[in-house]
Order: structure tokens, then sequence, then C-alpha cells
């Protein structure tokens, strides 16, 4: 199988990291957002949306971050999708959360807009009343995983880790660049922190954390 991908995108990681924990054999190949090699025609061809990540297995081809991380779990039996009805549906219902209003607000609403100059509105005062809207939706939204989601529980579904963890954990990293301190969340904290330790995360993590995190650390941003 071929992982089309780009180490420091918030949707490629979560699938490295769970091929990492669960030993799956990938074939990765380099889609370098940074010089527009998503939108080259070539690349078009793969994917319509010019976007990674794509899974290729054989003539199966396979987009969306959440859909790839399902469809390798049941090939691989892994536990972090689990076969009871319920339980499943708790997964998908958590990864739900996490892809729609949540990575919205944090990532289009907050992190986005600040460091990629084409999501950057064009009027400042636009641009700031945008990224009012969305730090206020933002800390909603982690208020809500903290308290109602989390809670005493050490995973976002319970006492298990599952997909949910994985793609969740790779929205809340994508606030790093921004340094964005979680800190007011100690349920949040500590997830992450049990996340971190998982022991292919340096390995999976490295391109971020080495490259794409200090690109920005000498620029200015608004704090959660």
């Amino acid at each position: 199988m071929k992982l089309y991908y780009h180490p420091v995108s918030t949707t490629s990681r979560p699938i490295m990291l769970l091929a990492a924990d669960e030993g799956i054999a990938l074939e990765y190949e380099l889609v370098d957002l940074l010089t527009g090699a998503h939108m080259q025609p070539r690349y078009r061809e793969i994917n319509a949306s010019q976007q990674v990540p794509v899974l290729q297995d054989g003539d199966f081809r396979l987009t969306e971050s959440s859909a790839i991380l399902k469809y390798l779990a049941d090939k691989a039996g892994a536990a972090s999708y689990p076969k009871d009805l319920r339980e499943r549906a708790r997964v998908n219902e958590r990864m739900d959360w996490f892809n729609t209003g949540f990575y919205r607000e944090l990532g289009y609403g907050v992190v986005y807009p600040q460091i990629f100059p084409n999501y950057k509105r064009d009027d400042d005062a636009v641009q700031a009343a945008h990224l009012a809207w969305g730090r206020d939706k933002t800390r909603r939204w982690l208020s809500i995983l903290d308290q109602d989601i989390l809670g005493a529980s050490p995973y976002v579904c319970g006492q298990r880790l599952t997909l949910a963890d994985y793609l969740g954990i790779g929205m809340l990293s994508l606030g790093e660049v921004t340094r964005f301190d979680y800190a007011e969340w100690p349920n949040i904290s500590r997830w992450v922190a049990t996340m971190k330790a998982r022991p292919h995360w340096n390995q999976v993590h490295e391109a971020f954390y080495a490259h794409f995190v200090p690109a920005y650390a000498n620029a200015s941003f608004v704090a959660l």
C-alpha cells in the first residue's frame, strides 16, 4: 500500500502514527505541499481535491484521513477500531466531532489564517474579526473536549486508545505552531502528554517539530 502524504500535514500524521504503532507497511510518497506539488496536474489525477493524504491499495484509492484510518485499522485488525457496534459508533462520533466544528475553528478559524497567506483575510480589520471569532469558538470546543468528552478518562472514548485519539491529537498538535497553551484545560493537557508518550511519536513527528514549528518561532500570534 502507498500513502501520498506530507510529514507535517495535520491529516497525514495520524495515519503515520497508527501505521507505526500497528506495524502496517506503507510506501510513503511525498507530496510537497510547501512547493505546491499538490496543485500540479499529475497529482490532480490522483486526488481531484488536491489534498493529502491519499491511500493507494492495489486498484483501490481512498482519500480523507478519517476514512483511511478506519480502512487501515480494519485491515490490520487494530483494537483501536473496536468491532462492537456501539463502541465503534462512539469512535465514529468522536472522529466526526473532531473533524467538523473543532477542526474548522482551530485550524481554519485561528491557525491557518495566521501562517498561510492564502488563508489570511486581505483587510486587517476583517482578519482581526475572523481570528477573534475563531478564538472564541475554539475555546468553547476545548472546554467541551476537556470537561464533557475527556473528563477523568485517559482517552477520548473512555479507557482505551482509539482512532479518535489518533485523529484528534493531530489537530490539537497543530496549535503548537502558533504556540497555543492548553494548560487552562488540564484534562486535555494530560491526554496530550499521554499521546506524546507513545513509542513512535517522536519518529513520526520529527519533521513537524524540527522544521515546521521552528519556522514560525519569531512570528507573533493571537493567543487562545
